[in-house]
């Protein structure tokens, strides 16, 4: 470009003597310049399809920028949109965050509540355990109870079961001397009876009989084999054909059948406190001479005073039990249901207190009159205190 503007600026100064006589220098200059031209044209070209190219490249250019503009458009309103989103699920999110907090909230106080149960309920439990064991404890001291009141029922039992043998014959031994029977120390006749009396030239046995242990219930068939085993004496000369077994009145409930038809003998089953009135009415028999000179009446009078007699032997005994198992509740009760410190007082006042009944004396016959008299007191003095004695069982069950 340097030597094509200089041949311009020659030709534009050039002068005529010049043109004459420098010509070859103008001409040389016109080579480089138009080498220079050539050049310039060459690369004219090329820029101008560089130019070309540069012009297909921008277009190119425009239509991806357009494109670039059309997606990043697109785009926008794509990110437009997810900001919308953003923002709703921003929202959404500040709503959950604010319910979360709610339900945490809500979740402490459940927690807060469960612990609070869960402490009552271990306390409740270790009350109820403790309840519990304050309840085995007294079901096992009632069981105990229980069964040393049993134990010592069953004691007095067995102790007054040891003794009844002797008892009965102690017994047998008085009503004799007390109403003038002979009591026979030792028989005539084979065997060896517990207790025999002589009425009207007959002997009469009284044997002696208790259950071997607590258990009644196999008593009565020993009865029965012993209604059996007594024939030996039945079937002997003298010997009166109405035997009697002797049980302790607190066994006569287990027994059923009290009389057994053995065919050549009877057997009867008696309670122990009933052998003063049997014997009573045996020796009713002494006034006859003879047996069969008896009116029908006259029997029919001593059978129905005999049955009068045990008949009033039972009630009382059945009364005795019924009242002795009452009193025997009430103890039970007072025990059980009274305060303590008012049982205590009244186990002092009980210590305390003693009652004694009539005694007994050998030489001293007990008169009906008597008791008859003080009957007759006890129901006048009854009267002034307005109380009602009844005349029967039956009559005490109805009061109650």
């Amino acid at each position: 470009m340097e030597k094509l503007n200089l041949f311009f600026l020659k030709i534009k100064e050039i002068t005529f003597w010049q043109r004459l006589f420098s010509w070859k220098i103008i001409r040389n200059l016109s080579y480089d310049a138009f080498e220079e031209f050539r050049s310039l044209q060459k690369e004219t070209f090329h820029l101008t399809e560089k130019k070309q190219s540069l012009e297909k490249s921008i277009l190119h250019s425009e239509t991806k920028n357009e494109g670039f503009r059309n997606n990043i458009e697109q785009y926008e309103n794509a990110l437009h949109k997810k900001e919308k989103e953003i923002e709703l699920l921003s929202y959404k999110s500040d709503l959950l965050n604010t319910k979360n907090l709610e339900l945490q909230k809500e979740i402490s106080r459940w927690r807060n509540l469960e612990e609070e149960r869960d402490n009552s309920y271990k306390t409740s439990i270790i009350q109820l355990n403790q309840l519990k064991d304050s309840l085995e404890k007294e079901i096992r001291r009632h069981h105990d109870d229980k069964i040393e009141d049993q134990r010592i029922a069953f004691e007095k039992m067995k102790s007054q079961w040891s003794v009844h043998e002797a008892d009965v014959s102690q017994a047998l031994k008085m009503i004799s001397q007390t109403h003038l029977i002979k009591y026979v120390d030792k028989v005539p006749f084979r065997g060896n009876p517990d207790n025999t009396i002589q009425i009207a030239d007959e002997y009469i046995i009284f044997d002696a009989k208790c259950p071997s242990n607590n258990d009644l219930i196999n008593f009565p068939k020993y009865l029965k084999t012993q209604t059996e085993s007594v024939k030996k004496y039945a079937n002997q000369d003298g010997v009166k054909k109405d035997i009697f077994l002797v049980i302790p009145t607190n066994t006569i409930d287990s027994i059923k059948q009290h009389t057994y038809n053995m065919g050549d003998y009877n057997v009867y089953i008696i309670a122990r406190d009933s052998l003063e009135p049997i014997i009573l009415s045996l020796k009713k028999i002494e006034d006859y001479e003879f047996v069969n000179q008896m009116s029908p009446e006259e029997r029919d009078n001593i059978c129905r005073i005999i049955g009068r007699f045990a008949h009033t032997t039972k009630r009382k005994i059945q009364i005795d039990q019924f009242f002795a198992s009452q009193f025997l509740e009430l103890l039970v009760k007072c025990r059980n249901d009274l305060p303590e410190d008012i049982l205590k007082q009244v186990m002092e006042f009980e210590k305390a207190d003693k009652l004694n009944p009539p005694a007994e004396r050998k030489s001293k016959q007990i008169m009906t009159k008597d008791l008859q008299e003080r009957h007759d007191a006890i129901n006048a003095e009854a009267g002034i205190r307005n109380v009602v004695i009844p005349l029967n069982f039956e009559e005490v069950k109805n009061l109650e």
